[in-house]
């Protein structure tokens, strides 16, 4: 028998990938099935994206490049950030990565070890907990509540801090809830960590650009105090539809950025030279086509969120960023990993149970909007029937 280092099993998985699998196999006995399970924007990458990656194919940018990423790309991110959110950020401290999931994994893996603490959200993205575990580190939840729209209380983070706390993790806008961060509670988390020096906070903004109803997106770069231990997760995959590119970059403190090429050496050597040229002329070139793909999710996501207010049992606030709804089913009866499960198997709609986001997910499910208004009108149509023919079977069994 092979053995297998222990610390495998303190690494977790993504439910959504499995229910991916599930629904698609399903599929193919021909069953309907209705996907709104994976956070995959049903765009396309904007046209001169694409031309962008073709272009350097054909001029040769198929080799090695620098572990960081090429210099263009990472001057162009340090423009981009300025342009957003008017800082100055030296293209040096930046390094690129194929997704923000790996520049995730490499800061939890330097910040981690036996013995220590990161704090994260609850419900949240379900990597955070498990490369936190997988790193020796003890895994530390803040709850974020339905009743502040799926932000979080500062002080009850600070309380959370103890002589072993590596980090914080924060999220906006926010996997699976959709909520934003209130900036009043942010300043008190800033001032709070100014007691706790050695702290160093992830930010992951992975979903900056994807903003509703007239909300901006406030980076945590913007607090100057933090920007000596703040590391910023950002990509490609999500505004630009690009998720198949692997394309994501991390700006670190410069005390770390020697530690990332490191790990960037050791783990995949250089991001796909062609698809930083994509990525260049994604942050350079015409943003119509990103604010045109929020305009439509914003539109989905009224659909989708009056439709689940209607369902029997639920109720939904209102996203305020991403493309995800986050319903509060505990009035249907069900629990979140039974309605997943039978949603998918008796009426074939894939989504996912709260559950697979933390323990505090518990009585939500999540649904991706990233599709089309025909696939969420037929989502709700299937989702109602299940609920009110279980609710008609239910009180039949009570009479009798």
């Amino acid at each position: 028998m092979i053995k297998i280092a222990s610390r495998m099993d303190r690494l977790g998985t993504e439910s959504a990938f499995e229910i991916l699998a599930k629904a698609q196999a399903l599929a193919a006995t021909g069953k309907s099935i209705v996907n709104l399970c994976i956070g995959q924007p049903d765009f396309p990458p904007p046209a001169h994206v694409i031309e962008a990656g073709q272009r350097a194919i054909a001029e040769g940018h198929h080799g090695y490049s620098a572990a960081p990423g090429i210099l263009p790309l990472r001057e162009a991110i340090s423009a981009d950030l300025h342009r957003r959110f008017d800082v100055a950020i030296d293209p040096s401290n930046i390094t690129v990565t194929p997704g923000s999931k790996v520049a995730l994994f490499f800061a939890l893996q330097m910040l981690g070890e036996i013995g220590s603490e990161i704090i994260y959200p609850n419900p949240a993205y379900p990597g955070y907990e498990s490369i936190i575990a997988f790193s020796g580190a003890t895994p530390v939840a803040y709850p974020l509540s339905e009743a502040t729209g799926f932000s979080f209380d500062a002080d009850d983070v600070l309380s959370r801090i103890t002589p072993k706390t590596r980090a914080i993790i924060l999220n906006s806008p926010a996997n699976p809830t959709s909520g934003i961060l209130d900036r009043g509670e942010l300043d008190r988390l800033v001032k709070g960590l100014e007691q706790h020096p050695n702290i160093a906070v992830v930010s992951d903004e992975i979903y900056s650009r994807i903003i509703y109803d007239g909300h901006a997106h406030f980076s945590l770069l913007s607090y100057e105090s933090l920007r000596d231990r703040l590391i910023l997760l950002d990509g490609w995959s999500k505004s630009f539809s690009m998720t198949g590119w692997r394309l994501g970059y991390a700006v670190w403190p410069k005390a770390l950025v020697e530690h990332a090429v490191k790990l960037a050496i050791n783990c995949h050597s250089c991001v796909n030279n062609a698809t930083q040229f994509a990525g260049i002329a994604a942050l350079e070139g015409p943003q119509d086509t990103v604010q045109a793909m929020v305009t439509a999710w914003s539109e989905r996501r009224n659909i989708i969120v009056k439709g689940l207010r209607e369902l029997p049992g639920v109720r939904c606030t209102m996203p305020a960023g991403a493309f995800y709804a986050f319903p509060n089913i505990s009035g249907t009866g069900f629990s979140s990993a039974n309605l997943q499960s039978r949603l998918l198997n008796e009426e074939g709609v894939a989504l996912l149970s709260g559950t697979s986001f933390g323990s505090l997910g518990e009585g939500y499910i999540r649904l991706s909007y990233a599709t089309s208004t025909e696939q969420i009108e037929e989502a709700l149509h299937r989702i109602n029937r299940f609920l009110v023919d279980n609710m008609e079977t239910r009180r039949a069994a009570a009479v009798a």
